[in-house]
């Protein structure tokens, strides 16, 4: 008799965004005439960008003749992709990135899931509190984390760094030492930043204590402040300690196109058991080669034309709509008496719900009496309770129309 794998089990109800979702539709279903603006999962709404758009119909014509076509991608994706990320993402920035040390893929999510696949089953993991659910979820499916207290909404195994207004929703050093430490900023859902200094404080930790730092920068094009790094590689010892996701998701509008990559330098070496130095840059290779068959041809061109003039020009202009957007809300939750976080190096808006709701019961209260949908902050961890997560992913026009309502909501 087959089994099943056990630690799939131990996972908590749904995923936090399926349950959004199926209640967002168990809700119009029984409130057909309800006009819904969702707020919620960070969908993009603006069309591809011209220059992205060419590159693909260029892309399946050539797809279109036996000269021109082009099955399976190299392993690593297309070398005129990688070196235009190398060049235009790592080295204009001043980080000593190169092609070979760039794995494309059909999204950072999926790399967060799979990135933990290349440690050992008993390394102990850090994660800030909030946090995008993925990480700690797909540690839980390897058997990672031990077992779950629903009181408190913790694993055994796993080091929460709690992330809290008083620490401007930075974490800060865990006094129990762990082996992985997953970060994420501009911070998903917060809409945190992190200076350079404190990252540094990061990387010099992680070098002094043998940890790998795993940095999501999913959002770095969104930042507008200075001295917040786009890239960790920025810090000086990054290359020996940290992998970094980057993704063209919610940057170039490929939420339906997918593709993303990770960046994993030659110099970071991870240990066996008996202690012999490993590169962990041939380990995921290894891994990429096995179980994946590469981004399309197509989609990696239209990826391409992200960097020319023109890519880089309509790309921004997308950016600032939804800034703008963020502006919106974030504005008009202040106006109606809301404490609100985030929304200026990211289009995230993360904000404090009236005292004496949880926020399960916030979000009931915003999709009934305004049909807005938005996220639980319980859903990102213990210390999201009390909160709560827009986003600024929808037209400007359902954006302002949604921030009324909740306005003539909470000011009545």
């Amino acid at each position: 008799m087959f089994k099943v794998n056990q630690d799939y089990l131990k996972l908590p109800g749904s995923y936090l965004f399926s349950t959004v979702a199926r209640k967002q539709r168990e809700y119009q279903a029984a409130h057909p005439e309800a006009e819904i603006i969702k707020l919620s999962i960070g969908d993009v709404t603006q069309p591809l960008a011209p220059a992205i758009v060419e590159a693909l119909h260029g892309a399946v014509d050539e797809m279109a003749h036996a000269e021109t076509f082009h099955g399976y991608a190299p392993d690593l994706g297309y070398e005129f992709l990688r070196s235009a990320m190398a060049k235009n993402d790592y080295q204009a920035k001043g980080c000593d990135i190169n092609a070979d040390e760039i794995f494309i893929s059909d999204g950072a999510k999926e790399d967060c899931g799979n990135i933990q696949e290349i440690f050992s089953k008993d390394s102990k993991i850090a994660v800030c509190d909030p946090v995008y659910p993925v990480y700690v979820d797909t540690n839980v499916m390897a058997g990672r984390t031990g077992t779950y207290d629903a009181a408190t909404g913790t694993w055994s195994n796993v080091i929460y760094m709690p992330c809290t207004k008083e620490t401007n929703f930075a974490p800060e050093i865990p006094e129990e030492t762990p082996d992985i430490i997953y970060l994420c900023f501009p911070n998903n859902p917060t809409g945190s930043t992190i200076t350079k200094e404190l990252l540094q404080k990061w990387v010099d930790y992680a070098n002094k204590n043998g940890a790998v730092i795993i940095y999501d920068a999913a959002y770095e094009a969104f930042i507008t402040e200075e001295n917040i790094p786009h890239s960790i590689y920025e810090i000086d010892g990054a290359k020996e300690v940290a992998i970094e996701f980057k993704s063209y998701s919610k940057t170039a509008g490929f939420t339906g196109v997918r593709c993303g990559y990770v960046v994993i330098p030659e110099e970071l070496k991870g240990y066996t058991k008996n202690g012999e130095k490993i590169s962990l840059n041939k380990l995921w290779n290894r891994r990429t080669c096995t179980k994946f068959n590469g981004t399309p041809y197509i989609t990696q061109r239209a990826a391409q034309a992200i960097y020319t003039e023109e890519g880089q020009k309509q790309i921004r202009e997308n950016i600032n709509y939804y800034l703008e957007n963020a502006k919106i809300i974030r504005e008009g939750l202040e106006k109606a008496g809301f404490k609100v976080y985030g929304g200026v190096n990211s289009p995230y808006i993360w904000l404090k719900i009236p005292e004496g709701m949880t926020s399960w019961e916030f979000f009931d209260k915003l999709l009934d009496e305004a049909n807005v949908v938005g996220t639980p902050g319980s859903g990102f961890g213990p210390h999201g309770e009390g909160y709560f997560r827009l986003t600024a992913f929808n037209t400007k026009e359902n954006t302002v129309e949604a921030i009324e309502r909740i306005k003539n909501l909470f000011l009545q």
